[in-house]
């Protein structure tokens, strides 16, 4: 293409050496933008992979900064809404579509132990052994763990460790579960099977007392939004009333009440029962 071309106006410069058509939006179409830019020791890290392979993001993390990591001898890259990262550390790099060479996801959680909280990291690694489409097992979560022996960030990793609880739906599923067991209340199950009094399973809930037919869940909006997973619901609930189990509905609003939460939970379980 000829210099004028590369001037008009058309086109889009989101970093020095690269034009596209459209302006970035969001980090997968900065990274489309940035690839041909990135040599063989290059590849999309930390947070920007995650994002990459759909992992549950931390709320208001996310923006346009791309980070790119350089294995070895290769230079941290420098520019504009880039954080350039270098290792020594053997990462495993997965080449995605567009050209796309990002560390895998597992990889990526333990970079993200140096940006992140721990409790973000919980929330991010439950998503990684998560109930549907787990994009890692907790053995290569620990395996990673003990291979960054040293490094910064493990010392969060080490403690998100423990946290964490295969087979969730959401991020949702996991601050509640991490509200009501630092509360002193007995840990629920996840994701856990509910049957009726004849021992007929019927659905599986959120969080779940089994001893003592208690059941926490995280209701979205896009429930009510859905006229037909609206109306599965409704009978999905009266089943659960019918079979004697206390449900308790949390939503984005109670959720941050988390007295009024923990109040209903606490209220609930010695209902049935249990005694602390």
């Amino acid at each position: 293409m000829s210099r004028d071309r590369l001037r008009a106006r058309d086109l889009a410069h989101p970093f020095v050496g690269a034009r596209v058509r459209d302006a970035p939006v969001d980090v997968q179409s900065a990274a489309r933008a940035l690839a041909p830019l990135l040599n063989s020791a290059q590849y999309f890290s930390h947070l920007t992979s995650a994002e990459l392979h759909g992992m549950r993001m931390p709320e208001g993390r996310r923006a346009l900064q791309v980070h790119v990591t350089g294995q070895e001898a290769s230079r941290a890259m420098r520019r504009s809404w880039v954080v350039g990262h270098k290792t020594t550390m053997p990462i495993q790099v997965l080449a995605l579509p567009d050209g796309i060479r990002a560390s895998s996801p597992v990889d990526a959680w333990c970079e993200c132990a140096s940006l992140l909280r721990v409790d973000d990291l919980i929330v991010m690694g439950d998503g990684l052994i998560r109930r549907r489409h787990p994009l890692a097992t907790l053995d290569q979560m620990v395996g990673a763990v003990r291979r960054r022996s040293g490094r910064r960030g493990t010392a969060r990793l080490r403690s998100a460790l423990p946290q964490l609880r295969a087979g969730t739906d959401s991020a949702r599923e996991t601050a509640l579960r991490l509200l009501v067991v630092r509360a002193g209340l007995p840990e629920p199950e996840v994701n856990a099977s509910l049957f009726d009094r004849n021992g007929t399973w019927i659905a599986y809930g959120d969080l779940v007392w089994p001893e003592h037919r208690v059941v926490l869940e995280y209701d979205g909006r896009q429930h009510a939004e859905d006229p037909k997973q609206f109306a599965t619901d409704i009978r999905r609930l009266d089943d659960i009333a019918e079979a004697g189990y206390r449900h308790i509905r949390v939503d984005k609003t109670l959720i941050a009440d988390r007295d009024l939460v923990l109040a209903k939970v606490t209220r609930a379980l010695r209902e049935r029962g249990w005694r602390p």
